[in-house]
């Protein structure tokens, strides 16, 4: 693979062209009702250009450094047509290299925008035309995949329209990208994190706290310091230094969205954020999700879902009401949100809901589900072990004393043999489970109906529904307090190959999540059909997240070229949550 340079891509880690680009030409469903906030442009068309350059942005009435594409955050919309071919000029106006990875879009390897992996990178003051056919219509994004880019602003969306009949019916459309933005440099906030563990958390629990009962007991507290765990580390990068977006605005910018009331109105979010999973709900609507990760899914109503990092929602609301409504979109350790409002007229406003209570990390999150072992204060037996692993002895009467009492190693290399243990492994999960019919963290008693991945039906058939022949399991592994992030133990500099497949043949993948962080992992070039679902008719995506102490399955038909495979943490990614998926012919890879 010596086409693949590893540690280069770790080290790595306002012209207007093609189509409507002047503001006058937007359409509707892209133009705020907001009185000085200025608009996302749209590219359209088959020779589009984007520029990349440094310039001032500001949130919420504070200027801070960015880098932006055609002088806008998020970049201009580009819209597109299934079917057609486009060819896209990226000028490089930085003074470093730069490149763009269309997530999500089925493109040749050497399109896919990785440099050091897919192509050589885009450098300093050069142009790179990016050119392919658009097989799939959808939502999806695009960004940097070089140096701290995304984390700094080089994020847009991409919305391309089907060629047959859509059969999504809505009268009015707006697309949402949520993102977070801050004015401490990306370098420097690296750096903090590899200093100080928690540093960003402000919510650590307190000594009122604890008298008040608001949070553990002392008990608990005591079991989870004697594990060296901080049940309140849920995001490494918090409100402390984040400000969260709505398609670049702050909350106090307010942007406004208009409908008609009656009218079904889409919704298409995106979540670009670099660090942080959002939680988004709108009081007083039901929501409707009709895409996941661009592809049409079954409706399905609820009043929330959860969307990580890289991940796509498209959403049916139907305001009935002559009223504005607010648009929640919680970071997942509550620590700030975006916002934004869907109103029958500008200059409207709906009341913000307080944000809600933090969540907690639990026993699940480690991976030992402790409910099947206390009921009633009864202690009950233990539960079979998994291959390799002794089973645990439990002691006690309740759930904390039988959580004492499980003396099982939390770093068995019988449990992961392909794990390479070191000090960027704090612990191997001792019983994963498939948390697929979970609602993610903080959302397990929101007291209405939150979108869980096994909600998820494809609607059309799956393309490919042979099983697979052979499986492939890979272990999301880190140390929270040094931020060490890998994959079997090791940072992307360190792995000895890359995972090898044939091209066309079907693999199952099972991710284990051997940390208490939740790891949105994205595959490029591909989709993957989720291993749970109605057969046939599995949900496919691009991204899935891996909740803490989970396991997720998924099948796949590689596609030949090397393939990037990541976490898409930034920083995760940053510090070596990251690998490739080298896909060869079959008499190839047999060789």
């Amino acid at each position: 693979m010596s086409s693949i340079d590893r540690r280069r891509v770790l080290g790595g880690a306002a012209v207007l062209g093609g189509g409507m680009a002047a503001a006058g030409l937007l359409p509707a469903w892209a133009q705020s009702a907001t009185p000085g906030l200025g608009e996302t442009p749209t590219l359209s068309g088959e020779d589009l250009k984007l520029t990349i350059a440094r310039r001032p942005w500001t949130v919420d009435g504070r200027s801070g450094g960015a880098v932006l594409v055609n002088g806008t955050l998020p970049a201009p919309i580009l819209r597109l047509k299934e079917g057609q071919r486009v060819r896209i000029a990226v000028e490089n106006r930085l003074d470093e290299e730069t490149s763009i990875h269309w997530h999500g879009l089925l493109v040749p390897p050497h399109m896919d925008g990785v440099p050091g992996v897919s192509f050589p990178g885009i450098p300093a003051r050069t142009t790179f035309v990016y050119d392919f056919p658009i097989r799939q219509a959808g939502t999806y994004w695009y960004h940097s995949h070089s140096g701290f880019q995304e984390q700094e602003g080089l994020y847009g969306a991409i919305i391309i329209d089907p060629k047959d009949p859509d059969p999504v019916a809505y009268d009015r459309e707006h697309l949402v990208v949520l993102s977070d933005f801050s004015f401490m440099p990306a370098g420097r906030i690296l750096k903090r994190l590899k200093q100080e563990g928690g540093v960003f958390n402000y919510q650590k629990q307190t000594l009122a706290g604890l008298f008040a009962h608001r949070d553990q007991t002392l008990r608990e507290r005591i079991e989870w310091a004697k594990m060296l765990m901080d049940p309140t580390d849920i995001s490494d990068v918090t409100g402390a230094t984040y400000r969260y977006l709505a398609n670049g605005h702050g909350p106090k910018d307010n942007w406004t969205a208009l409908f008609k009331p009656g009218e079904r109105v889409r919704l298409r979010f995106i979540n670009a954020g670099a660090q942080t999973i959002f939680d988004v709900r709108i009081p007083g609507l039901k929501l409707t999700v009709v895409a996941a990760d661009g592809l049409n899914v079954r409706p399905v109503e609820v009043d929330e879902f959860q969307i990580a990092n890289a991940e796509t929602y498209d959403v049916i609301v139907q305001p009935t009401e002559d009223r504005a409504y607010t648009l929640v979109a919680e970071a997942v350790d509550r620590s700030g949100m975006a916002r934004a409002t869907l109103a029958p007229r500008p200059g409207m406003s709906a009341e913000v809901p307080p944000l809600r209570a933090r969540p907690l990390g639990t026993m699940k999150d480690m991976g030992m589900d402790m409910s099947a072992m206390a009921m009633g204060g009864q202690a009950k037996s233990a539960p079979a072990a998994p291959p390799g692993l002794a089973a645990p002895r439990v002691r006690g009467s309740d759930a904390m004393g039988d959580m004492a009492g499980m003396e099982m190693s939390m770093l068995d290399p019988l449990n992961a043999p392909q794990v390479k243990l070191g000090p960027g492994v704090q612990m191997i999960t001792p019983m994963p489970q498939d948390r697929t019919a979970e609602p993610g963290q903080g959302l397990e008693s929101a007291g209405h109906r939150v979108l869980v991945y096994r909600d998820l039906a494809a609607l059309a058939p799956n393309p490919d529904r042979r099983p697979p022949a052979r499986t492939m399991e890979i272990h999301l592994t880190g140390n929270m307090e040094r931020f060490m992030w890998g994959f079997d133990g090791r940072r992307y500099d360190e792995q000895p190959a890359p995972y090898a497949f044939r091209a066309g043949e079907r693999v199952r993948v099972t991710l284990v999540n051997d940390t208490m962080m939740a790891h949105p992992i994205h595959l490029h070039g591909h989709f993957f059909e989720l291993a749970e679902g109605p057969e046939g008719f599995r949900p496919r995506k691009h991204t899935v997240n891996v909740l803490p102490g989970s396991k997720v399955s998924w099948d796949f038909t590689p596609e030949g070229g090397d393939w990037a495979f990541h976490c898409h943490m930034f920083f995760h990614m940053a510090v070596g949550m990251f690998q490739v998926f080298a896909v060869r012919p079959f008499e190839e890879a047999a060789a």
